[in-house]
């Protein structure tokens, strides 16, 4: 599983020019990719680094001061461009396996304590950012220690 956390002001999608989520005020923009084989182990992971990562302001993290996660699926991120021109997409999980995992991170978020936006699974969407920093970090299962 990989995420890219953005820490941000505010941060909005919109699918066919409707608002699907929203967060007004410093959160977290958090892009999530799913691969093959990820399960409860990198749900879980994911979801604890993304809640208790010190990124925000004065080195607090989400769960500190209850910032907001506005969270968008993007098989994107398993991207592959090393050949050729057209990237490949075979590390990506597909659908009925990354959607799962994608709502499964983001009702552990919750559990957590977090109030969570999310984008819309499948969707062409349109995302807007105001970065604060800016800060990004990748966050990638394959990485943890």
């Amino acid at each position: 599983m990989r995420a890219v956390v953005q820490r941000v002001l505010s941060a909005s999608v919109t699918v066919d020019g409707e608002t699907v989520g929203a967060i007004d005020g410093p959160g977290l923009l958090v892009y999530l990719g799913v691969t093959h084989g990820d399960g409860a182990a990198e749900i879980d992971w994911t979801a604890r680094k993304i809640w208790d990562l010190r990124l925000l302001r004065e080195e607090r993290s989400a769960s500190d001061v209850g910032a907001p996660v506005l969270v968008v699926s993007q098989f994107t991120l398993y991207g592959d461009a090393r050949k050729g021109r057209r990237p490949t997409w075979q590390a990506a999980a597909p659908g009925p396996v990354s959607e799962p995992a994608y709502d499964a991170v983001c009702a552990e978020l919750e559990r957590l304590g977090a109030h969570v936006e999310r984008g819309r699974f499948g969707a062409d969407m349109r995302v807007q950012s105001v970065n604060d920093g800016p800060i990004t970090l990748i966050l990638d299962t394959a990485d943890r220690g």
